[in-house]
């Protein structure tokens, strides 16, 4: 929608003489003289043009209101660009990648130099890197690093480990999993650069400290940044490259996600690997529709609900159960033997600590983190509204489910609302124990014969006949060489 609105004449964002402008509206050079002690309502075009033109924006997620069909024609051409992107599964994807993921860093790259050229860059910038080290103890900052992280980097989606799967099977995953944290780290770092340096020509401009005009969460990239943008030479320019760069990234991340779901589905049901294409139609098809409740009016308090619960605490539980899975009931040592078997290097005792111990114990804390920032507030809640809660039954746990208000434009979510948060969060958490149940119901014997067989991986093998035939021969020799050195320990030759 913002790539359309550039073909106007000027950026529509640039000031309060369009129709959507409300009273409120006052333009960014003349924030600076108003007192935002006293003043809260003032509102800046480009908040204006993304809520009240691009959104249509409602009054709250109970005012769901019509579909915004500009949002809605657009929505149609992003998920027909994904479909053509991977209907032919990772042969299309792998090559449209190599375009989307690596133009981004060149735009981002132009964006960094046209930045810290502007006056009031280095404001930003020192803004950017200088610590406040008592917000280390803010417990919220932990439980938000945590999850940007696991957000950012990808893990316990899914996605990384079916791209990897694709591999050649001597590839070096040990290389890869190095350079892909260090770039992914290296590029948010690098793209805070890029943010602050205009935030702080916004504020060298607007006479607004550079704390107030930094924002988060979908204000920064829609609303802040494009306002810096709109006060640059030739604008259109930059911001063409700026939302060009946003559109790749989504799509980057679309792509990785849709084809773990179409892997995973093909894989339980053979039979439709011949209709992959078909089955791809279905799951961008089935997305798509799950997705026009976002664009109506009050689709961003839905997008916000959403993404403020539904993988905050799951996705991290997740990673936890997969170390421990991998680490104490396939065994670690079995583990380091088999990427030992596809790549000729065995990891090191430095890996093997990690996965045992270190990496656990920080997935724990991290999820610990997240819990006591929800105590805290629980402890706030009782401490206001003892009194009622004494009085009112069921209180307690309630208070426990409600703890942390979500807002969005300033406005609270309703209770029934924040419910259907935490329950999108538990969904994808119940699959596990519930398929646990289920594997132990049906099967034959005691329950700790049944637990101990459904902790057997006995099909972790390689796909391909081949290297199925070259493994089984390497694990028989494996076994023949601790026979032979009477080297038989538990978990080592098992």
């Amino acid at each position: 929608m913002f790539l359309s609105k550039l073909l106007s004449h000027k950026l529509p964002w640039i000031d309060c003489k369009n129709e959507w402008n409300t009273e409120y509206c006052v333009e960014v050079l003349e924030l600076g003289k108003r007192n935002f002690t006293h003043h809260t309502g003032f509102r800046t075009p480009a908040d204006e043009f993304f809520h009240y033109e691009i959104l249509q924006v409602s009054d709250s997620i109970e005012e769901l209101g019509g579909i915004v069909w500009p949002l809605f024609y657009c929505l149609i051409f992003v998920w027909l660009s994904v479909y053509v992107c991977i209907i032919r599964g990772i042969k299309t994807v792998g090559k449209v990648v190599y375009f989307t993921a690596v133009f981004p860093f060149f735009i981002l790259f132009v964006l960094f130099i046209r930045g810290i050229t502007l006056p009031g860059a280095m404001r930003g910038i020192l803004f950017y890197i200088k610590p406040e080290w008592s917000r280390l103890l803010d417990l919220k900052v932990w439980a938000d690093a945590a999850i940007q992280i696991f957000f950012s980097l990808g893990p316990g989606w899914g996605g990384i480990v079916n791209m990897a799967s694709f591999n050649n099977f001597r590839n070096n995953a040990r290389g890869d999993s190095f350079i892909i944290p260090i770039v992914n780290c290296a590029t948010s770092i690098f793209a805070g650069f890029v943010v602050f340096s205009v935030l702080g020509f916004l504020s060298h401009q607007s006479g607004i400290p550079v704390g107030t005009v930094a924002t988060s969460g979908p204000g920064l990239a829609f609303v802040t940044y494009p306002q810096a943008i709109a006060m640059l030479p030739v604008p259109h320019l930059w911001a063409a490259l700026f939302f060009f760069m946003l559109f790749l990234l989504g799509l980057d991340s679309v792509f990785v996600q849709i084809e773990a779901i179409i892997s995973s589905v093909i894989d339980e049901v053979p039979k439709l690997r011949k209709h992959k294409a078909l089955v791809t139609l279905g799951s961008v098809f089935i997305m798509f529709l799950m997705s026009i409740i976002m664009v109506t009016r009050g689709g961003m308090f839905i997008l916000q609900l959403f993404d403020w619960y539904s993988a905050s605490v799951s996705v991290i539980l997740i990673c936890v159960l997969e170390v421990v899975m991998v680490a104490w009931i396939y065994g670690v040592d079995n583990f380091i033997d088999d990427i030992y078997f596809m790549i000729g290097k065995r990891p090191g005792i430095v890996w093997k600590f990690c996965w045992m111990y270190l990496t656990p114990i920080i997935l724990i804390v991290c999820i610990n983190r997240v819990f006591l920032v929800l105590r805290r507030y629980l402890c706030m809640y009782i401490y206001h509204n003892c009194f009622s809660l004494i009085n009112q039954q069921g209180m307690f746990f309630t208070s426990i489910i409600f703890n942390r208000d979500i807002t969005y434009n300033g406005i609270i979510y309703p209770r029934w609302a924040i419910a259907l948060g935490w329950l999108s969060c538990c969904i994808s958490i119940a699959c596990i124990p519930t398929y646990m149940i289920y594997a132990l119901m049906r099967g034959k014997g005691s329950l700790l014969e049944i637990l101990r067989k459904q902790l057997q991986a006995n099909d972790w093998t390689p796909a391909s006949e081949e290297h199925r035939i070259e493994y089984e021969e390497y694990q028989r020799t494996r076994k023949l060489t601790c026979e032979l050195n009477n080297i038989y320990e538990s978990g080592k030759c098992g």
